[in-house]
């Protein structure tokens, strides 16, 4: 599946005593890759289309590891996932990939394996193999830092993209953390480990927003503060960005009695300025979104 963005990304301290950079994943279950992978006796790994070499490289890793070393075959990617904006459309491609090749194997991989092939055929992932499973997630090392033992809370979410075009991530800098931002992850940490085992909305809200205050400082979204007001004024539990991306998401507890209602004006008014990508979607919440909510990418 896809994702948008993250609701706490930052450094954080490991078992050893050593900072890592982690993050936790927004997942976005509306949009997929589907990867079906073809075996052939000779060739490599090649993919339809041709530019999903992320993944074929996914798939030649996934192979090694299972002791297929010189296996070769083709992957046909189909995704809905829009590229460049921080839905993780690459990451999605390379676990779909993983997940293909295993299953034409007869194996099964656990997520831990999962993601950790997918960080070494990126460099970089998330923890979209983990699902609606809450984790911290070391996304250049590709293992979980902490399991805050269960899932999100339940949201909906009114994701869109805060500029038209896309980012390149692999061209930006590392964020680079002050004493004060390190110190306030700590904090956000232990909160959403409370926020996750109370299935509290507002208080991963504030988490989620406290991340993204900080997200501007270094890589700034445009016009975060109106956004932030706005959000406000529908009485939503906070905000969240991709913060190596372009994605704003407002946060509402999807228990409250007329959610979707209030949600989908917020994003009727968001879509009547011009603003692109403005979706809602649903995240660990019981029922479904009615199709008349959903808005086209």
């Amino acid at each position: 599946m896809a994702h948008h963005g993250e609701l706490l990304q930052g450094v954080f301290e490991g078992e050893e005593g050593r900072l890592h950079r982690g993050l936790v994943t927004l997942p976005m279950p509306d949009w997929q890759s589907l990867v079906t992978f073809w075996p052939k006796g000779e060739g490599g790994i090649g993919s339809r289309p041709t530019n999903r070499t992320k993944a074929a490289r996914a798939a030649a890793l996934a192979l090694a590891y299972l002791g297929y070393d010189d296996a070769s075959g083709d992957l046909t990617v189909e995704s809905d996932i829009p590229v460049g904006h921080g839905y993780g459309s690459s990451t999605a491609d390379v676990i779909a990939a993983i997940r293909a090749v295993a299953a034409a194997t007869g194996a099964t991989l656990r997520r831990s394996t999962v993601s950790r092939l997918a960080t070494e055929a990126e460099g970089a992932s998330d923890a979209i193999a983990y699902g609606d499973q809450a984790v911290l997630f070391s996304h250049r090392e590709g293992r979980i830092l902490e399991h805050f033992g269960g899932e999100f809370p339940p949201f909906i979410v009114v994701g869109f993209q805060t500029q038209g075009s896309a980012i390149n991530t692999l061209d930006l800098p590392r964020a680079r953390y002050d004493p004060r931002e390190i110190e306030l992850f700590r904090t956000l940490r232990g909160l959403t480990y409370r926020a996750v085992r109370l299935q509290d909305p507002k208080l991963m809200g504030q988490v989620a927003s406290a991340s993204a205050r900080i997200n501007q400082h270094h890589l700034a979204k445009s016009k975060f503060t109106a956004f932030v007001t706005l959000a406000e004024d529908y009485d939503a539990c906070g905000v969240q960005v991709a913060h190596s991306g372009s994605l704003l998401g407002v946060l509402f507890d999807a228990n409250e009695r007329g959610v979707v209602t209030r949600a989908a004006a917020l994003a009727g008014k968001i879509k009547a300025v011009g603003v692109q990508g403005v979706r809602l979607f649903s995240v660990n919440a019981d029922g479904s979104l009615a199709e008349d909510y959903r808005n086209e990418r």
